[in-house]
């Protein structure tokens, strides 16, 4: 099973590039709300799109869906998400949600128009999928490991993956018959824990979805790709894709090897990380 890929650009040309080679969610990401101060003090990024983003890219794309992230539900909720489906998304994405009546409020302001994607990102959002996955409306849910490892108060991307609660949040999901992704994966050969890695617990865990990080192919906001990026981007995409055929014949036993080490990698980067914390306070 191929995973689905979504990159996050509001550039026209990288999102071409991106269509042209297999990936399947072109991601233009208009939340800003409470990120800053979430997120400000990590090394990730936060994306400045607007509104305008949303027909720029359209107007390129050719069979790439768009998906659209939205703010968390608030007063504009109605104007974003009317504007947003005027613009041309496909697919519109609720972040950060961690009520029931949220999602409620999300699905019947689309009110059957788009496609509704949820993001997954906080322990309220955990603790309350039960009921979530009770409405009707939800065509996807994503779930988000970088708000998700701040609201359990970790200390690493990945942990949230490590101590088993992404396991118990898919297979929630999956007994709803919801497909599901998680997270983002760089290229073959790299990231802070080995992409590998990662895919094989996409596999593992039967994901459908996951964002090819920035680290993936670190274009940024250029006008002009070069012919470097071009390849840098289809290479990264093809080695991806021979990996997973690879992962076709491995075995249970060696996807639970996989995991069992992936925890260990993690772990040694948290007592890593808490050390150096100590150290410098």
């Amino acid at each position: 099973m191929s995973l689905t890929f979504m990159y996050i650009t509001n550039q026209p040309n990288v999102a071409l590039l991106a269509e042209q080679n297999g990936v399947d969610l072109i991601f233009v990401d208009l939340e800003l709300n409470g990120k800053v101060e979430r997120q400000g003090h990590l090394d990730t990024v936060i994306s400045r799109h607007s509104m305008h983003d949303v027909s720029r890219i359209r107007a390129v794309l050719k069979h790439a869906k768009l998906l659209v992230r939205l703010n968390p539900i608030h007063s504009g909720s109605r104007f974003e998400i009317n504007e947003a489906i005027f613009r041309g998304a496909d697919i519109l994405m609720l972040p950060y949600y961690k009520t029931v009546d949220e999602v409620t409020t999300f699905i019947e302001l689309i009110d059957g128009r788009v496609k509704v994607c949820l993001l997954c990102e906080t322990k309220e959002a955990v603790e309350c999928m039960p009921n979530i996955l009770t409405l009707n409306g939800i065509d996807f849910i994503h779930i988000g490991l970088n708000d998700m490892h701040l609201s359990y108060g970790q200390t690493f991307i990945f942990e949230p993956l490590s101590t088993g609660l992404v396991d118990n949040i898919v297979r929630q999901i999956r007994e709803a018959n919801i497909p599901y992704g998680f997270g983002g994966i760089a290229r073959i050969g790299e990231g802070r824990i080995r992409a590998e890695k990662i895919i094989a617990e996409h596999m593992r865990l039967d994901s459908s979805f996951a964002i090819l990080s920035r680290s993936f192919c670190n274009i940024g906001s250029t006008e002009k790709l070069t012919a470097e990026q071009a390849q840098l981007f289809r290479e990264g995409v093809w080695r991806i894709r021979a990996y997973e055929q690879e992962l076709e014949s491995m075995s249970s036993e060696w996807f639970e090897q996989n995991r069992l080490d992936l925890v260990a990698d993690v772990q040694a980067l948290t007592s890593e990380r808490q050390l150096k914390k100590g150290i410098l306070s």
